[in-house]
């Protein structure tokens, strides 16, 4: 834990960004106390939050802060689901959100984005000069800081990966202050260890990220959404592998029940094309022309009758797309009033059935609500704790009683049949405070030890982020 902060400190804070760009006041510190995660049990309101504007006002925070010992949680669009920037040890959230700079390398197909870009403003500065950046992950208020913090992922993994493979290079900002730059505007690098990579994902525990090369695509013409219901779970995850051992790879795959999907058309007042079956597979594919299109389209149809679909459902106008596709990127919206946490654990892609059957019996075990989708073709199952139920096509919201000592009980129970099908606690959201206690299900005692090192080596005297991931 933190010593107060004294004045001092304040004052020398605000030599560095200036009078307005630190926060002090309790009523304006609470909304840098907390993440989306909805239970406000891990909530925090620091000391003070301050708003650099450039790489050496965050060198300068840091090298003080780290002189008085005070803890810094790094902070973006706080659009993170585990507590990651919750400021647990006090002292000082640093918000990244003024650091909004945007370069378009055309050229070389790259840019440098500031740790403070929206994911908004990035596609759209990226797509305004006729270039693409394929993953799509989440809420689009996250900053660009964040997203590469947590190696955020979405559903376009299956065929465009994660943002960890489109990260070239680095501007870190290490707890002492110092300034390191891993990574560069090129593809290939054998020159030491990737200190990159070790930064991407370690969720702000190592150093700030305040700029980030990111490589770009050139836009892919031709997109169309599919709709396919299927009367059982299995047949539809089944699916995915036999469309990929045909050279079929969809942008993305998503299955997802009919409860949350009548739940989210009434919240957005937009209709699904169907309402057979018991799971759809939402299926995006992007194509060079229309005529690829076309072939690619007919052959995900054939593959998806021969394994059982009741139907295939074709957005045939770009109003139908984006009714769809608006659907299913509000679900958690619909849903999130009654929602306590929404776990991610990743299994391979075979497991991803059995994993669901179980998450069904421990609904049924412990009498709870577990509505779950998910990205069908790489593994990452989303399941929705509920402080509801849902009967008759509403939703129901039930006493806290009936639900918070269970809470932990379904996640051990889910987060150890996603061990045994030889999967992971998180798949894109990771670990933060939320998930901490469960890390060991994951990770041998030994791969923990050595993170617990190389924490201590970038960061000796535990300012950076302190109590995230591990203790």
């Amino acid at each position: 834990m933190a010593e107060p902060l004294n004045q001092e400190f304040l004052d020398e804070l605000r030599k560095i960004v200036g009078m307005g760009n630190v926060l002090v006041d309790p009523e304006k510190l609470v909304d840098y106390g907390h993440d989306e995660f909805s239970l406000r049990d891990i909530a925090r309101v620091p000391e003070a939050a301050v708003m650099p504007s450039d790489t050496a006002q965050v060198a300068a925070v840091l090298a003080l802060a780290d002189a008085f010992r005070v803890p810094v949680t790094p902070r973006g669009g706080a659009t993170g689901l585990c507590g990651g920037c919750v400021p647990s040890a006090g002292g000082i959230v640093l918000s990244l959100e003024k650091m909004r700079a945007i370069e378009i390398d055309g050229e070389n197909q790259m840019a440098v984005a500031e740790a403070g870009v929206t994911l908004m403003d990035f596609i759209k500065t990226v797509e305004e000069a006729g270039l693409y950046f394929p993953p799509h992950p989440g809420d689009e208020s996250a900053m660009i800081g964040g997203l590469v913090a947590t190696n955020a992922g979405g559903s376009r993994a299956v065929k465009y990966g994660v943002i960890r493979n489109y990260v070239r290079g680095l501007e870190v900002v290490l707890p002492d202050g110092r300034v390191i730059h891993p990574g560069g505007k090129y593809i290939k690098s054998s020159t030491g260890y990737n200190l990159m990579n070790l930064f991407i994902g370690s969720e702000g525990t190592l150093g700030i990220i305040t700029r980030a090369v990111i490589q770009l695509m050139a836009q892919p013409p031709v997109l169309r959404t599919m709709v396919i219901p299927f009367p059982e779970l299995e047949a539809a995850i089944e699916t995915v592998p036999r469309l990929l051992r045909k050279n079929i790879v969809p942008v993305a795959v998503e299955f997802v029940g009919l409860d949350v999907i009548a739940i989210t058309e009434e919240f957005l007042h937009k209709r699904w094309p169907s309402h057979e079956g018991k799971t759809h597979l939402l299926v995006i594919l992007d194509a060079a022309t229309e005529e690829e299109q076309d072939r690619l389209s007919q052959a995900v149809a054939e593959v998806c009758l021969e394994m059982g679909a009741i139907d295939v459902f074709i957005a045939d106008t770009p109003a139908k797309q984006d009714d769809i596709l608006a659907i299913r990127s509000k679900i958690y919206e619909a849903i999130k009033a009654e929602t306590i946490e929404i776990l991610d654990i990743s299994v391979p892609r075979a497991g991803i059935a059995g994993h669901v059957r179980r998450v069904q019996e421990v609904a049924k075990k412990y009498d709870i609500w577990l509505p779950t989708f998910g990205h069908a073709a790489d593994g990452n199952v989303h399941t929705h704790i509920m402080k509801a139920r849902f009967e008759e096509g509403k939703v129901i919201p039930v006493p806290e009683g009936e639900w918070r000592d269970k809470i932990d009980a379904v996640r051990a129970d889910l987060y150890r049949d996603g061990r045994e099908r030889g999967g992971v606690i998180s798949g894109e959201h990771g670990i933060g405070l939320v998930k901490k206690p469960f890390l060991s299900m994951s990770l041998e005692d030994a791969q923990i030890g050595l993170m617990k090192g190389i924490k201590k080596v970038f960061d000796p005297n535990g300012i950076l982020n302190p109590g995230k991931i591990f203790d």
